[in-house]
């Protein structure tokens, strides 16, 4: 039998229907290609299952093409629906993914920065666990990073975040909209969860703002984000005798937890009490009864990401990004802008100072050299000093979904 024969890169510009410049191009993660263009020639490399010679193309050009992810738990919805958007973003942009996990250890994330990983990546996308602020030294290295999340805040690499506080805020609200009044929070002290302070804080400044007085007693811990913790906190309200009529979950996990043990004990969800989750989750989505949750939005997360990287990686001004432009404000405009919740925010890579009344009306200023607060900032402790790396902070959105009661 003939031995198959070989794809080329002209055969990938027939199929496309292109120029072998436009496959060159694609392939090697030229950016001005329109996105049209870009996916017919990444179907026909699909089809046709051509394959670069990575090695030749790395010597030749001195870099790699291929991007590091590296996130904690994947068993957590969010963080494997995060590397599914960040990886097909990362296609999109004519690069190659190779993951690494952090959140094993600390000793596993420094090795992720430093060791032999780091040689095969032309940047890297970190959400670690152990990391922290403090150890901004430890991305002194030679290739670009942009941190996702809350738990690294650091004016030494740029960030994306997600509203964490105005999140849970919503989340809060709706329950006091639809006649709650004894609402309670599963989550409180999670380990190892640097968001969750945020979402506390979400949480009692929606009692506040709606004049409902904070009962601590209904703030209940939860230190793994997981459906048998959610149990468990049904079964601390049960235990100390505490009446609720609303629960807002930290998590989607910690909301099935909590409405599959409601049940059991014959409380109906949500005639009874009524539920709501954050990271709207696939299993979210198709739960029984239905859950509304709060959707961080991390296709935006993942596109706001590998744009940036990508832009740091070829060089380039991240506003002169398509798809940063209407995000990142460029060097040349005005030191201070307010826009609105429906795009993402962006502030200097500094402490923040957003007001507890921006953040809890989805307006945010937006600075890229002057000194603003955000919600993830908060609390940061000394100021820090503006660098030309910047903080993007994707706003979420409350999705809610009518609900009948399971019997």
């Amino acid at each position: 039998m003939a031995a198959q024969r070989h794809v080329t890169m002209n055969d990938v510009a027939k199929r496309a229907g292109v120029s072998l410049k436009t496959v060159s191009n694609v392939v090697n993660g030229y950016r001005f290609v329109r996105d049209a263009t870009r996916r017919k020639v990444l179907d026909a490399i699909d089809e046709l299952g051509y394959s670069v010679n990575v090695v030749a193309k790395s010597l030749r050009e001195g870099r790699s093409n291929v991007i590091g992810i590296s996130l904690p738990d994947m068993r957590l919805p969010y963080f494997a629906e995060l590397y599914s958007c960040l990886a097909g973003e990362a296609r999109a942009a004519g690069r190659r993914v190779i993951f690494a996990p952090s959140g094993v250890s600390r000793t596993n994330e420094l090795d992720v920065l430093h060791g032999s990983f780091a040689s095969l990546i032309d940047g890297l996308i970190l959400s670690p666990k152990y990391l922290t602020g403090g150890d901004a030294d430890k991305l002194n290295v030679d290739y670009p990073i942009v941190l996702i999340g809350e738990q690294m805040r650091t004016n030494a690499r740029d960030r994306v975040i997600t509203e964490n506080e105005h999140g849970i805020y919503r989340a809060t609200a709706s329950l006091v909209a639809k006649g709650c009044r004894r609402i309670a929070v599963v989550g409180v002290g999670g380990k190892g969860v640097a968001s969750e302070p945020m979402r506390l804080r979400g949480y009692r400044h929606a009692l506040e703002d709606t004049g409902i007085a904070l009962d601590t007693s209904l703030e209940i811990p939860a230190d793994i984000w997981y459906q048998p913790a959610g149990a468990d906190a049904v079964g601390v309200l049960f235990r100390d005798g505490l009446r609720v009529d609303g629960i807002v979950c930290m998590n989607d996990l910690l909301a099935m937890g909590v409405m599959q043990e409601l049940r059991r004990r014959g409380v109906l969800v949500p005639d009874d009490v009524k539920v709501v989750g954050y990271d709207d989750s696939i299993d979210a989505q198709y739960f029984a009864p239905s859950l509304s949750s709060v959707d961080p939005d991390l296709r935006s997360v993942a596109r706001t990401a590998i744009a940036l990287l990508c832009a740091r990686i070829d060089g380039v001004d991240p506003s002169s990004i398509d798809a940063l432009r209407s995000v990142i404000p460029s060097p040349n405009a005005s030191s201070q802008t307010t826009v609105s919740s429906v795009a993402p925010s962006v502030t200097a890579a500094s402490e923040s100072s957003e007001s507890p009344a921006a953040s809890r009306t989805g307006s945010y200023v937006v600075s890229r050299t002057g000194s603003s607060r955000s919600d993830a900032a908060a609390n940061s402790g000394t100021p820090e000093s503006v660098t030309g790396y910047v903080t993007v902070t994707v706003p979420s959105k409350l999705v809610e979904r009518e609900s009948t009661a399971v019997r």
